[in-house]
């Protein structure tokens, strides 16, 4: 049995002081790791530096019998807090980086990590139990017994397992900053190639430069919702941040995103594009203060832009055109933002897209000549010729909108006299707004064109317009708004 808890003991010393070696030539790798699994960023940053030289310590307390029950219980607790953590994740269907064995081995934390953890943890509780009076024959005492020349030889070996070990530590930093020069390189001569300077070498990623980027309308953490147009300004270009809850690069990256944010106001617009559930994401940006999230259900977004991998990014420029390749990574992206808030605009390229918003109409102007069309293709009138007509922009996805759905069925049904009637302006397919069981007309305005050319930038929002075709209310934005124009009678507004 002391043999058997001796080389239990002298494996786990292995494993924890490999660990802690791995980790501590990457504490920033370990510190993200940490954070990946959910801990608070000023923490995980105490933790992820603290944590290699736990598990170092727990490798030196096993070695010898006098402090090898010491070790056991510390190598137990530690486990026992990486099972929890990975099999709490895997409830919750995320897979952080383990970043268990720093550079040299890192996966995602799934069923295999929790199994080693687990088969490691029953190691040392056998160290625990059965070695509880005694613990075995020590791992160190045969180093007193050595003589001057079997000492020497010993120093001598150590000597060059840590030459050994930083040798292929420096390799390895070598080939990944090698590979990071490479990436650059491909970054540069795709750019070459698009100011015209030479041939092309590399494919690039992405849509062409100067084309128009593809319209979207995501519904953002708490119902609101956006579209390209309203985050365009003619001043500022956008970037598209693709994210994912579950990459933890993409998590480690939260707090320059946050940074960014706060610090490059009226210099560059970041919206975050993530997906999965709002639940995901709130309690992370709500953390690190990163505003500005929006959902891609479906990765519509992320595929139209033709985005690989996260995180990843696309800059837009102020007309709406495509102004960078899809770059991946967070050292891409930051060159990304960089780039962005010193390089001067693209050439004007004349390409054909659609108005951005323009300012809403003044009470009494003519309504904008929109040519709108029914579920099932026919012409829909902007005006009745009996009275006011509440023009609501919708959006079927829209958290907001699904909220005020009842109140809008309640006013469809009724027909009050000199209420306006009901015109539904919205996003989505028929069968989406078929489904809302409406009444009124509700003419199909897929990509906000109609929305844009009344000045709105979001749904759900509304005006009324007049049976002469004019402008006969200001917009109005959100649920209370909207609602308090469906008793804007021609009465109570003279």
């Amino acid at each position: 049995m002391s043999t058997a808890l001796l080389c239990a003991r002298l494996f786990l010393a292995a494993v924890f002081g490999l660990a802690s070696a791995t980790k501590l030539a990457d504490i920033r790798g370990s510190r993200a790791a940490v954070a990946g699994f959910g801990v608070p960023e000023r923490l995980a940053s105490a933790l992820g530096t603290l944590l290699p030289f736990a598990e170092l310590a727990i490798a030196a307390a096993l070695l010898p019998a006098g402090s090898a029950r010491v070790g056991a219980l510390g190598a137990v607790a530690l486990l026992s807090v990486f099972v929890v953590a990975i099999a709490r994740s895997m409830i919750r269907g995320e897979a952080p980086a383990c970043h268990c064995f720093g550079q040299l081995h890192s996966e995602p934390a799934g069923a295999r990590t929790l199994a080693r953890n687990v088969v490691l943890a029953a190691f040392a509780a056998f160290v625990v139990v059965e070695g509880w009076s005694a613990t075995g024959p020590s791992g160190t005492a045969w180093i007193g017994r050595l003589g001057g020349a079997g000492a020497v030889a010993l120093a001598a070996g150590l000597a060059l397992g840590a030459l050994a070990a930083f040798m292929a530590w420096a390799l390895l930093a070598l080939l990944r900053q090698n590979g990071r020069m490479l990436l650059r390189i491909e970054e540069l001569e795709a750019g070459l190639e698009a100011t015209g300077s030479r041939p092309s070498m590399v494919p690039r990623r992405g849509l062409p430069l100067g084309a128009p980027a593809p319209a979207f309308s995501l519904e953002g953490l708490y119902g609101e919702s956006v579209t390209l147009e309203s985050l365009i300004s003619a001043d500022t270009p956008v970037m598209l941040l693709f994210t994912d809850p579950k990459c933890a690069p993409c998590n480690a990256l939260m707090p320059q995103i946050s940074d960014w944010q706060r610090e490059l106001v009226g210099e560059l617009t970041i919206a975050v594009l993530t997906r999965g559930s709002p639940q995901d994401s709130r309690a992370k940006v709500r953390e690190h203060g990163v505003v500005s999230v929006w959902l891609d259900h479906g990765l519509t977004v992320y595929e139209a832009y033709q985005a690989a991998g996260t995180p990843g990014a696309v800059l837009i420029d102020g007309r709406g055109r495509i102004a960078s390749d899809v770059v991946a990574g967070a050292e891409a992206i930051a060159d990304l933002v960089a780039e962005a808030t010193r390089a001067p605009a693209l050439p004007v390229v004349q390409i054909p897209r659609r108005p951005p918003s323009l300012p809403p109409p003044v009470v009494g102007a003519p309504a904008p000549a929109v040519e709108l069309a029914g579920l099932a293709g026919e012409p829909v009138a902007l005006s009745a010729s009996d009275g006011d007509t509440l023009v609501l922009f919708w959006n079927p996805g829209c958290g907001f909108c699904q909220r005020m759905l009842d109140d809008v069925r309640a006013f469809d049904r009724s027909a009050a006299t000199g209420a306006p009637r009901l015109l539904l302006v919205s996003t989505g397919s028929a069968a989406e707004n078929e489904e809302l069981a409406l009444q009124a007309p509700i003419a199909l305005d897929p990509d906000f064109t109609a929305g844009s050319a009344f000045g709105m930038t979001g749904t759900p929002s509304a005006v009324l317009v007049d049976r002469h075709g004019t402008i006969a209310s200001e917009p109005a934005v959100g649920a209370t708004e909207v609602m308090a124009l469906t008793t804007a009678t021609s009465e109570n507004r003279a």
